[in-house]
């Protein structure tokens, strides 16, 4: 009787992997990248610029300027004072209702723009539950800077939070107990291993805030309004000069752009990648 022989299939480890499927990923990704990069590019190529440095000299425009950078960087500064510690306590705390506290942060991020303007009108605003009040003692807050101020906060401050609770709930325990056994006091601790552990996710919170709020437009024009040199941004400029001077508009669209693009440029390249 024959023996029969069984032998390991031969494999030619010389061979290069099948990058087919990878070149198919590149193809598939193609169009949307097309479809996102085409409209900016088209915005950004129908200028130049020496018109873009003229467009900027007129008054409406660097009056807008003015008021989207004072603005968005307050509010942007407000909601880091406060924000750190709400979103502490949402990554290290446990309490009832978390959940819901949650959700709730996530509302002004999904909600229509003009909604978010009309729930802060109908709370500040001179008929408000708030503002009511504070108009009898001669407060007002509508229709104002401050109102401007308001409607970014409001818009922006999830992304802060969400991102600075990330970041400190991805800090190891034992590195902040080992100095808490060391006799360090809770706020030493915050302050000297919290916070700088925590900062490249502060700081990504921080810039997309601020951008957000630079580019926040639907509950700033219905709770502050769209008045020149005092509440109108760059959004409700370029809206105003979509109807009126094209060229202003294309010249803040531009500007929002760039403004946009090199602050994301310089988080990720000169921040991130150093920690």
């Amino acid at each position: 009787m024959s023996e029969i022989v069984f032998s390991e299939p031969k494999y030619d480890t010389k061979r290069k992997p099948v990058r087919k499927l990878g070149c198919a990923w590149w193809i598939l990704s193609v169009p949307l990248l097309v479809y996102i990069l085409l409209p900016i590019l088209a915005l950004l190529l129908s200028t130049s610029p020496k018109e873009l440095l003229e467009n900027i000299q007129q008054p409406e425009v660097y009056q807008a300027i003015y008021i989207s950078l004072m603005t968005s960087t307050a509010a942007a500064g407000i909601t880091v004072v406060f924000g750190i510690p709400f979103a502490y306590m949402m990554a290290r705390k446990e309490f009832r209702f978390k959940r819901l506290v949650d959700s709730a942060l996530d509302i002004p991020i999904v909600l229509p723009p003009a909604v978010a303007g009309l729930a802060l009108l109908m709370v500040y605003g001179r008929r408000g539950l708030i503002g009511g009040w504070l108009d009898s003692v001669g407060l007002q807050i509508a229709f104002t800077p401050v109102a401007v101020i308001m409607a970014m906060i409001f818009i922006s401050a999830p992304l802060f939070i969400k991102s600075a609770a990330i970041g400190f709930g991805n800090i190891e325990p034992e590195l902040e107990q080992a100095a808490s056994l060391d006799g360090a006091s809770q706020w030493y601790i915050f302050r000297t291993i919290t916070l700088p552990l925590s900062r490249i996710a502060l700081l990504g919170g921080l810039v997309l805030t601020w951008t957000r709020a630079l580019g926040e437009f639907g509950a700033t024009i219905i709770f502050a309004g769209n008045f020149p040199g005092i509440t109108q941004t760059m959004p409700l400029a370029i809206y105003l000069g979509f109807e009126l001077d094209m060229e202003v508009a294309i010249t803040l669209s531009v500007i929002l752009i760039l403004i946009s693009f090199f602050t994301l440029v310089l988080l990720k390249g000169f921040f991130l990648e150093k920690d």
